[in-house]
């Protein structure tokens, strides 16, 4: 009777733990997706201020070569009015 009894005690007090475990295991799986998503969104937001940052600097030397090819171009045909001329 005694065994008995304390099988059913026994498992009981297992019965109770393996819930408290069950909500454990959910509230750290939705800690742990939670800062996942965090991490995902910051590294988001990092990848697109370096993204721009890049354009900007990207779209400053394509400027800084048009230009230059502008005033290059304009010097060639100078020479090549005055060699014309002469």
């Amino acid at each position: 009777m005694k065994k008995i009894v304390l099988a059913l005690a026994l498992s009981t007090l297992l019965f109770s733990c393996k819930e408290e475990t069950k909500e454990k295991l959910e509230d750290a799986k939705e800690a742990v997706s939670s800062e996942v998503k965090e991490g995902i969104d910051s590294a988001k937001a990092k990848a697109e201020k370096e993204l721009d940052s890049a354009k900007v600097k990207i779209k400053s030397k394509v400027d800084t070569v048009v230009v230059k090819s502008a005033e290059k171009l304009e010097t060639t045909a100078k020479k090549l009015k005055e060699s014309v001329k002469k």
